[in-house]
């Protein structure tokens, strides 16, 4: 749920697909393609805009020493940034063990410059290196920082201020940070991107580099809610291999996608108006009509049967920002008024299609509990599902089998998933890690639960935007969750129910504080 203030204009501009598709295709979301240092053979890079996929290839005698050789695909950026990739060598069997590839922030593309550099290496070996002074040599090994044996699939850089971090993961697994190291010298506007060297002068060493996300930083000044621009992200995410694809971009703030029942649109949030796009993204976002609810927020969903939508939009002057329930044709048409109480936070269907779930606070005093409650959307009859004195609740789903609602609930001190019986009884807590779980969403074939994890180092009870955070999947019974994409996002990421009907992929919006 959100507070959501009168937005009207909605300007959607295709910079993914012009991007992609433009001068430029081979360098993706990157402005330069570089041979550095003077290698014997020419490195080339290749966006596989289909796939979403880097090819690089390239050469170069070693990364090290007081001088660089080695190929380069980068861009400047200024400010703080966060940096997201898988990686792997094309050529598993056969080539140097000490061939690298992985993220670089350089302060020149000059042979020696300053850099600091997160590795993976051809015989597993990942590590962070760096150059702190132009034409120095590099730091030498009991200066790194190392991750030997296994192989990491995913590395993160990031930028904050002077300080980088480099954080790596295993497939399925957390980021974990392997240390931060304060550099002086890169400058305010360095290069950053994705690099190849073979450590053999006369081999060119070929890597694939997929799920590529460049995400600028929001200051910590940054108000999500009252935001108009911010650069966002329509994503599709496989959640069985882990794969994604952006599929529409704007510089206009968007959220919380919801997958249609004919498995080839999606449906968003804008400005206060919802909006529906082909699932391919070639085509421009169509408005839907919701009568008078003109301000409507990321709570919206749609009723098993294909044939409703349920949504949450303001109501001006109203305790706790007005957000009221209205149900309407999912084809478009005048709403009708569910729930004259408010704030009520819209979250998810009952499977007889007649109920919907949903959060509300009807104690008006300031610390008053949000609790979860159901309503018949016919006669508007509220009833309270919680009963808890402390914690705060958010979130509830129905299953699609009817026997369950899923939703999160901090009622342990950190923020869990949860699930009840329709009727408020057979409490069972799902999760139990150190972070912060939120919005658990089934999937139609009700065996699979993915959901928003935030680090814990944020208040339980909130879901900000613009944080790093990871989505993860698990089984719905519950057990060992798997983390399946990690991203800069939050609030309005992944609100809603967004499962495809075959069960296979998710939707999902991330956030950068650029367009590209």
């Amino acid at each position: 749920m959100m507070n959501y203030r009168h937005l009207t204009v909605f300007l959607p501009l295709f910079v993914f697909f012009s991007y992609c598709f433009g001068q430029i295709q081979h360098l993706g979301a990157f402005d330069s393609a570089n041979d550095i240092g003077k290698p014997k053979l020419t490195g080339s890079s290749y966006f596989d805009v289909e796939n979403q996929v880097y090819k690089l290839k390239g050469a170069g005698s070693q990364i090290g020493l007081n001088k660089d050789e080695f190929y380069f695909l980068s861009s400047k950026i200024q400010g703080d940034f966060i940096v997201t990739a898988n990686f792997e060598f094309a050529n598993r069997i056969g080539s140097d063990p000490r061939r690298k590839l992985g993220w670089m922030v350089r302060e020149s593309l000059e042979d020696n410059a300053v850099h600091f550099t997160s590795t993976i290496q051809g015989d597993g070996l990942t590590l962070a290196t760096w150059r702190e002074i132009h034409g120095a040599y590099m730091r030498n090994g009991k200066d790194e920082l190392i991750f030997p044996k296994k192989k990491a699939r995913t590395i993160q850089l990031e930028r904050n201020g002077n300080t980088y971090t480099m954080r790596i993961a295993n497939e399925g697994e957390p980021l974990q940070s392997y240390g931060a190291v304060t550099m002086e010298n890169i400058g305010k506007n360095p290069y950053v991107g994705l690099f190849v060297c073979s450590n053999k002068p006369d081999a060119l060493e070929e890597v694939n580099i997929w799920n590529v996300r460049v995400d600028k930083m929001m200051p910590p000044s940054f108000n999500f809610n009252g935001a108009d621009s911010l650069g966002s992200r329509l994503e599709m995410l496989d959640v069985f291999t882990g794969n994604r694809k952006v599929i529409y971009e704007s510089p206009v703030r968007f959220e919380a996608p919801n997958w249609m029942p004919d498995g080839k649109h999606l449906l968003f949030n804008s400005k206060g108006n919802i909006w529906t796009i082909p699932v391919n993204g070639k085509g421009a976002p169509s408005k839907l009509n919701t009568g008078n609810a003109n301000r409507n927020n990321n709570d919206h969903v749609i009723s098993f049967d294909g044939k409703w939508l349920g949504i949450s939009s303001h109501r001006a002057g109203l305790f706790g920002g007005g957000s009221t329930i209205y149900v309407l044709p999912l084809s478009g048409g005048e709403p009708k008024l569910v729930t004259e109480k408010t704030p009520s936070y819209l979250h998810g269907w009952a499977a007889n299609n007649k109920e919907v779930y949903y959060v509300g606070r009807r104690d008006t005093s300031r610390n008053s509990l949000y609790h979860v409650f159901k309503a018949n959307i016919e006669t508007g009859e509220e009833t309270q599902l919680t009963r808890f004195t402390f914690g705060h609740v958010d979130g509830p789903e129905g299953s699609p089998d009817g026997k369950w609602i899923y939703f999160n609930g901090s009622m342990t001190g950190t923020m869990q998933l949860w699930r009840m019986k329709p009727d408020g009884t057979a409490l069972e807590q799902l999760t139990f890690d150190q972070y912060n779980n939120w919005f658990p969403h089934i999937s139609p074939d009700g065996k699979w639960i993915a959901y928003i994890s935030f680090e814990d180092d944020i208040d339980p009870t909130q879901h900000p935007g613009c944080k790093p955070v990871s989505l993860k999947l698990m089984p719905v019974m519950g057990g060992f969750p798997k983390t399946i994409a990690y991203l800069y996002g939050g609030q309005g990421t992944i609100n809603t129910p967004s499962w495809s009907p075959d069960s296979r992929f998710i939707a999902f919006v991330s956030y950068s504080g650029s367009a590209k």
